[in-house]
């Protein structure tokens, strides 16, 4: 990465040379692909009303080259809370109080390149201290690195005093001038302190007369550096604060404005030193008066003795007083031959031969100043050994503008020598670190003798073999003219390498910084003597290569440790499996880890990997992980320390029992920006095992027995008193043992999704419409049959089973129960028919009536219905015997069943039978026109019937009755048998008003069965049907003396 070098473009702007001068790069040990954001180190000290800059620098981003900052905020006083102040996208981004600032540019953002900017505040306020937080707006596929960088700011108060007594003086050439300074500081933290002189006259710029740097070194400026250097300039220090400039033999040069600047520098965090504050004093205003019109001219250059190439400088200085307002010609001569004239206007004027070499820039004569006047010749041939002078003229202005010499003199020759160059030389490469280890940094010297001095054009090419390799390629070039030409093969090189060649140019070093392995290998330089012709074309004159130099560059020695112990985890399913990896020891704090997540099971004969975070965090998931679908319950956490790591593996399951371990490798950043493994370690390991939830499932015992009634609605109840898990779910499924079957039945199923299923029992039989499962609460299942029959008796228990959701959503049985025993007896109702059994006696006329009553005292059921039956016992005599004997003989006379279907009438009773109802337990049977054959015992037989719930009739009980002993006595002749027998009489007396009668009673029976429609109604919902008339039928006595009778005969019932 090249980011210092690129930030060296900002050198020469205020904002950016700080940036440069601190090297600006990206911190160690983040892999290219990773996000970073680099900000200027911390805490920096400034002071109040200064000018400040801060940069900030992202890398390893991805999309456009143009970045986006944001600056932010901490203030002391709220240290979490974040005070936006401003943004290269955004301008509303400032909080209320910077938007001012932000906006009059009095704080700006400087962009320096696409990825690095500049914070500037103008004016540095007190409230500007704070923690200062650059972020840049991700531009990255996936959130990956560090988006923002933090550094603390530290305002503290402007205290250096810069004072000097304001005057005007007033000096005569050779005089001697002293001035004070006195500089004062109150700054708590460690800072240093420098003072110059500066000269001002007019509107030029200042001058610099001395200096007293921060590292305590005196320095003259130019134009006095020959004079401090004879001792005519002098800076001292008079007391604690104060310091004296001095001069002595003063110039009528020197008049002018002379104050004092001082600055007050602080060392940065990266050792750099920054003048936090520059100030000066008021000036005192020198005036210096020449002593006459006398001048005087010297000629100086630095030595006599030159080698070829060599260039040389002589400076002819004129020593007069108001140079400016007076006129002065020069001329050079070379062995007496002119070389240039210069005129008043100070325009040269060449001979042919030098002005050829002045045209190639081999020469030059030039007016440095009012009374310094130059000869340069930049590359000294052999033939310029000679002597050389000058001549200063003064020249007086005519009214007319012409110019006329007046006085002229010269200083004394000065000869110099050109010797040849010797092309004879030796170059040895030493160095004295061969072997170095990463990060370490190691420099190699290349020594040419004999020690040419700087201006012989040599060039020296460091040359590198890497390790491994049998080729040579050239590394770096010091060339010729001073340049520095990197290889193409070794750019990496150039951002850690620093080359300098020593001023005499016999010493070439190359230091290498945050060595690696690619630097480790074979060095070698190579010096080559050149020389510029006439014609600018270079000739080489001889080259040497040195000896052979290796560099080995080791990696570090590892410090890793991994926690070994040992440990033993019990848990239930479903519980999450914390595991731990504590490196207790690493090489580097900047070190990252690649730990990879190991399960070992009996079954395996090696470990099976879980999961990789890789020394860059990035995640990949092992084999294992894969087969066992672990991927959406493994868990990764990384302490903010860097030492602990913890994989949690949720809603474990019973499968997941097993040996867990993790494998450590530490990987360090090379030099180079590359990662490589340093060490690797295991540690010990967790013995895991999961298991399922204990069986706490209990269903209650209790054997119980139940009675009820047919018809009834009974209630079957399993309480389930304990379960293993709250979340569990229960599916529960009754059964019964019925008399004569061998094995029990299913009835119902309710599952755990409380889907009712009816057992085969059930869903054969007319059960599935009478059974309802329900659980009113937790734990409670009840059974409900309705209509209880005999049929459902029976031996009845549930079984439960308990099921587990287990880790993968599947749910399984984890245990089931069974209850206690509960007997179901269901009875028909007892029989309690009574039918009276009184026995009477009943004694008629023949032709008349007599009643048969069948009169029920109790039943079992208001629901029962009732068959009832009449039977005539009567007495008959035996024939065929010798003696005789008398028996019964036993009738049905009429049966009327349960549905109220009658039995038909047969034989004499045919047409002279009545029935009647006459209450829901009364009923009664009118025998018509009684004959001596009706004679005899009467009883009635009733039969109770009740329908079970599936509504079939059954006979429950039966019972007879007392008998009635009927006799019927002959009737002699009478009235009606003496009407009957004159028919007229009997025509007149029965038949005629017969029709009459008989319409009238039809009538009043029409009229009286409508009235009555609805107590016939109601008798017949009571169970039993209606006799409803067919047919009227009349009998009437033979004797024609009795009325006639209305008789309804039994029929059909509608």
């Amino acid at each position: 990465m090249e980011f210092c070098t690129s930030w060296r473009s900002c050198r020469g702007r205020r904002g950016a040379r700080g940036l440069a001068s601190r090297g600006l790069k990206p911190k160690e040990g983040l892999a290219s692909a990773q996000r970073h954001v680099a900000v200027q180190e911390g805490p920096l000290y400034r002071t109040e009303g200064s000018h400040v800059t801060l940069w900030c620098k992202v890398s390893g981003y991805q999309g456009p080259a143009e970045q986006n900052f944001q600056w932010s905020i901490y203030l002391p006083s709220a240290p979490e809370r974040e005070v936006q102040i401003v943004s290269t996208a955004d301008p509303s981004f400032p909080y209320a109080i910077y938007t001012q600032r932000v906006h009059s540019r009095e704080i700006y953002v400087e962009r320096v390149q696409g990825d690095a900017v500049l914070l500037h505040i103008k004016e540095l306020q007190d409230r500007d201290a704070g923690e200062y937080e650059c972020h840049t707006p991700n531009t990255d596929e996936r959130y990956f690195g560090s988006y923002s960088a933090k550094m603390n700011l530290v305002v503290i108060p402007d205290s250096l005093r810069v004072t000097a007594v304001p005057q005007t003086l007033h000096k005569v050439e050779r005089d001697s001038l002293e001035l004070k300074c006195e500089v004062a500081k109150s700054t708590v933290q460690h800072s240093h302190v420098s003072i110059a002189w500066y000269r001002q006259r007019g509107g030029e710029a200042p001058v610099e007369v001395i200096s007293l740097s921060r590292d305590f070194v005196l320095r003259a400026g130019g134009s006095y550096a020959q004079r401090q250097a004879t001792g005519d300039v002098r800076l001292d220090k008079v007391g604690e604060t104060t310091s004296k400039l001095t001069i002595y033999n003063l110039h009528p040069s020197d008049q002018g404005e002379f104050y004092c600047e001082a600055a007050e520098w602080i060392q940065d965090p990266d050792k750099s030193w920054y003048a936090m504050t520059r100030k000066r004093s008021q000036g005192t205003i020198v005036n210096v008066q020449a002593t006459d019109k006398e001048f005087s001219v010297r000629l100086e250059t630095e030595k006599r003795t030159y080698i070829v190439g060599e260039p040389v400088e002589f400076r002819c200085i004129l020593e007069a007083q108001n140079v400016p307002d007076r006129y002065f010609s020069i001329s050079w001569a070379f062995n007496s031959s002119l070389i240039a004239s210069l005129g008043p206007n100070a325009v040269p004027v060449l001979n042919n031969e030098f002005a050829q070499r002045e045209a190639l820039g081999q020469l030059k004569v030039a007016k440095e100043s009012d009374n310094v006047f130059v000869l340069k010749i930049y590359r000294l041939r052999l033939e310029d050994s000679g002597k050389y002078n000058c001549r200063v003229t003064e020249r007086e202005k005519t009214v007319t503008g012409d110019f006329i010499d007046k006085e002229s003199k010269r200083p004394k020759n000065i000869p110099i020598t050109v010797l040849p160059l010797k092309a004879g030389f030796a170059v040895t490469a030493i160095s004295r670190t061969p072997g170095v280890t990463y990060n370490e940094s190691f420099d190699l010297q290349c020594i040419i003798k004999p020690h040419y001095p700087s201006w012989v054009p040599v060039s020296v090419t460091w040359r590198f073999q890497p390790a491994g390799s049998t080729e040579f390629h050239d590394l770096v070039t010091f060339t010729r003219d001073g340049g520095v030409q990197w290889g193409d093969r070794y750019m990496g090189f150039r951002t850690r390498t620093a080359i300098e060649k020593a001023e005499s140019s016999n010493n070439v070093r190359l230091s290498i910084s945050r060595a690696s392995d690619t630097e480790a290998g074979k060095y070698q330089c190579v010096a080559e003597l050149w020389r510029k012709n006439y014609n600018s074309s270079w000739t080489r004159l001889a080259d040497r290569t040195s000896n052979l130099l290796e560099i080995r560059v080791l990696r570090p020695v590892t410090k890793l440790q991994v926690s070994k112990s040992k440990r033993s985890i019990t848990l239930v399913e479903n519980r999450p499996i914390p595991l731990n990896c504590s490196v207790k020891s690493q090489t580097s704090p900047d070190s990252h880890f690649a730990v990879l997540w190991y399960v070992h099971k009996p079954s395996d004969a090696d470990g099976k990997l879980i999961l990789k975070t890789t020394h860059s965090s990035a995640f990949e998931y092992g084999t294992y992980a894969e087969e066992e679908g672990l991927r959406g319950r493994l868990q990764f956490e990384r302490s903010a320390s860097g030492g602990l790591f913890s994989l949690t593996v949720q809603r474990a399951e019973v499968r997941d029992s097993g040996s867990y371990y993790c494998h450590v490798e530490e990987w360090l950043l090379s030099p180079n920006h590359a990662w490589y493994k340093l060490a690797e370690e295991v540690s010990g390991r967790t013995e895991v095992t999961v298991k399922q939830p204990d069986n706490r499932l209990q269903v209650n015992q209790t054997h119980r027995n139940i009675t009820v009634l047919e018809n009834q609605w009974v209630t079957l109840e399993c309480q389930v008193s304990s379960r293993s898990s709250p979340s569990s779910q229960l599916s529960v499924e009754w059964y019964v043992w019925r008399p004569g079957h061998p094995e029990k039945e299913a009835v119902a199923r309710l599952s755990r999704q409380s889907t009712l299923r009816y057992g085969d029992l059930a869903a054969l039989g007319d059960l599935r419409g009478r059974i309802h499962m329900e659980s009113p609460s937790l734990g409670l299942y009840l059974l409900s049959i309705q209509n209880a029959t005999v049929r459902d008796s029976g031996v009845y228990d549930c079984r439960v089973e308990e099921w587990l959701l287990d880790p993968s959503d599947r749910w399984y049985k984890r245990a089931e129960d069974l209850s206690g025993l509960t007997t179901l007896t269901v009875k028909q109702p007892d029989p309690t028919l009574q039918v009276d059994t009184a026995t009477a006696n009943l004694t008629v006329q023949e032709k008349e009536s007599f009643p048969l009553d069948c009169s029920i005292l109790s039943r079992s059921s208001p629901e029962s219905h009732f068959a009832v039956t009449w039977y005539n016992l009567r007495a008959k005599e035996a024939g065929g015997r010798a003696e005789e004997e008398e028996e019964e003989e036993r009738e049905a006379v009429l049966s009327v069943g349960p549905d109220a279907v009658f039995s038909p009438e047969t034989g004499r009773w045919e047409g002279r039978l009545r029935f009647q109802r006459l209450s829901a337990v009364l009923f009664r049977l009118t025998v018509l026109q009684a004959g001596g054959a009706d004679s005899g015992n009467y009883s009635c037989r009733v039969e109770e019937w009740l329908a079970d719930p599936n509504g079939v009739w059954y006979r429950l009980a039966e019972e007879e009755s007392g008998t009635v002993a009927v006799h019927v006595q002959d009737a002699g002749s009478t009235l009606q048998s003496v009407i009957c027998s004159n028919d007229a009489l009997f025509y007149f007396v029965f038949f005629y008003p017969f029709p009459i009668f008989g319409i009238l009673i039809i009538t009043i029976l029409l009229v009286r069965f409508k009235s009555r429609n609805s107590s016939k109604n109601s008798e017949g919902k009571n169970g039993v049907p209606l006799l409803w008339i067919k047919e009227p039928h009349l009998n009437y006595s033979p004797t024609c003396l009795e009325p006639p009778v209305l008789s309804i005969h039994p029929g059909t019932i509608d």
